[in-house]
């Protein structure tokens, strides 16, 4: 309790000094306070890294993303902290390492309760402890608005609860049942609780929660802010419009990888999603003093037999869920008007633990001391100054989901990846095999030990979670059709 008041006193602490120091500038100095840019954090849900044509794809169109990109720097070997979302989500709103969280699942996550190994009590929902973001930026005066996907926990940890002002449609536990609906917002409560009314004309969800961030946007343009729009998109059902779905049953050709015309739907619905948000600054006059963010918070749904095999990643092998690069390398874009150049691209590795710390660098404010922050600040990347003092990024996941449980590492051209039922041991070049073909662990068992005691010191300097033989466990390999 005294941990969560101790951070609480230093939230509302800071928020008077900086409005008071805001207040005596204004005065002392006789003209306005420079204005703190905005942010703008798109963030999609099951998104795969070749989803986008600025990424590789022939088949899903996405004009707007593809112009976010051209006029920011792209980041070709980004990451997110986990192959499934919760636990990137929170690697997003506190820099931190889900292993350090302790949260390492989607919540409430699969049950294997025959499975080998005993997976352990971790925590699923976003601590009180934590700073988040939103209260970070809320220091410096800023407001802050959650419209989409939450899911990291019930009620009592719902985005107003963790520094947002505004909670549009975050109560769902995981997904709606369809995107299709009468979606409406009571209004009497903050925004905060999304209703579903009968006889009402549907609306389609992504458009939906556009429009909220739209208004959003246009009720706080004259001071700073920061949207976390946060899609259910493009997330099963794979329910896209139904009038965007003939165009891409056209474009439909042999042996074409990626092909599923109502995921394609949904894709250019969030691609018009990006276009609105981008038109609205611009109208506003507040597009030059907007830093916009794009990421997915897990790799897409590929690689898994035809039931869950949505879209392809290829030349990333596999998909969501895996330790594969196809289920953890992200499409990522940041447009930082007046700072970053125009079409830049970074191959620098970089993970979804660094926007933290980039974006109170950006903003200019130090942030919870007693707040610990895995992430590294990529000002450098974006500025194109320097690199970021890392050698290694990491992944623990002591669950069971399409793989068994693992972690992994990367540094340099290097990725091992560990199973934790077995201790078995996988290592790749990315840069000569980025397909993860080529197992070279036999081949270079030196480097396979070194990133081995490398992933095994961090998991303990985190303080990560391990599992334990399962008493019950009943000798059959681990499925996750049987697992719940």
């Amino acid at each position: 309790m005294s941990t969560i008041l101790n951070r609480r006193d230093f939230l509302r602490q800071s928020a008077a000094a900086s409005a008071g120091l805001a207040a005596a500038l204004s005065v002392s100095c006789g003209k306005p306070e420079v204005r703190k840019p905005n942010f703008v954090f798109i963030l999609v849900d099951d998104l795969g890294w070749r989803d986008v044509t600025c990424f590789g794809s022939t088949f899903y169109e996405t004009p707007n993303i593809d112009k976010l990109a051209a006029q920011g720097m792209k980041f070709t070997d980004a990451y997110a902290a986990c192959p499934v979302c919760s636990p990137t989500r929170a690697s997003i709103m506190t820099g931190k390492y889900p292993a350090r969280l302790h949260l390492t699942d989607w919540i409430k996550g699969h049950v294997a309760p025959k499975a080998k190994l005993k997976v352990p009590d971790w925590t699923m929902c976003l601590d009180h402890e934590e700073v988040t973001i939103a209260e970070a930026l809320k220091t410096a005066g800023y407001v802050s608005a959650s419209v989409g996907k939450w899911h990291l926990g019930d009620e009592d940890y719902y985005p107003d609860k963790q520094g947002f002002d505004v909670n549009i449609a975050g109560y769902w536990a995981g997904q709606p049942p369809t995107y299709y609906h009468p979606y409406t917002v009571d209004r009497e409560w903050n925004n905060h609780i999304p209703t579903m009314e009968s006889g009402m004309d549907a609306v389609y969800l992504t458009d939906r929660l556009t429009d909220e961030s739209l208004t959003f946007i246009e009720n706080n343009k004259d001071r700073p802010f920061f949207l976390y729009l946060s899609h259910y998109a493009v997330h099963t059902p794979i329910e896209g419009k139904k009038e965007l779905i003939p165009k891409y049953e056209a474009k439909i050709k042999p042996a074409q990888a990626q092909k599923n015309p109502e995921y394609a739907a949904m894709i250019e619905s969030v691609d018009d999603s990006v276009g609105r948000v981008m038109d609205k600054l611009e109208e506003l006059g507040i597009a030059d003093n907007t830093v916009v963010i794009f990421m997915s918070d897990n790799g897409g749904l590929s690689g898994v037999g035809d039931w869950l095999n949505i879209t392809s990643n290829a030349p990333l092998r596999s998909g969501k869920g895996t330790a594969y690069e196809g289920g953890v390398r992200e499409p990522m874009i940041i447009k930082w008007p007046g700072v970053v150049t125009s079409g830049t691209v970074c191959s620098v590795p970089v993970i979804s633990i660094d926007f933290y710390p980039t974006m109170l660098d950006m903003a200019g404010i130090k942030g919870d001391p007693g707040h610990f922050v895995d992430g590294k600040s990529l000002i450098p990347l974006l500025k194109q100054t320097g690199t970021i003092d890392r050698e290694t990024i990491y992944w623990h996941y002591p669950h069971y989901h399409i793989t068994t449980p693992f972690g992994s590492v990367r540094k340099g051209a290097y990725k091992l990846i560990e199973y934790y039922e077995d201790g078995s041991q996988e290592l790749y070049n990315l840069i000569d095999d980025i397909g993860e073909t080529n197992n070279l662990s036999s081949l270079m068992p030196d480097k396979a030990e070194e990133l081995r005691k490398m992933l095994e010191d961090w998991r303990i300097s985190v303080g990560a979670q391990m599992m334990t033989p399962n008493p019950d466990y009943d000798g059959k390999p681990y499925s996750i059709r049987g697992s719940q």
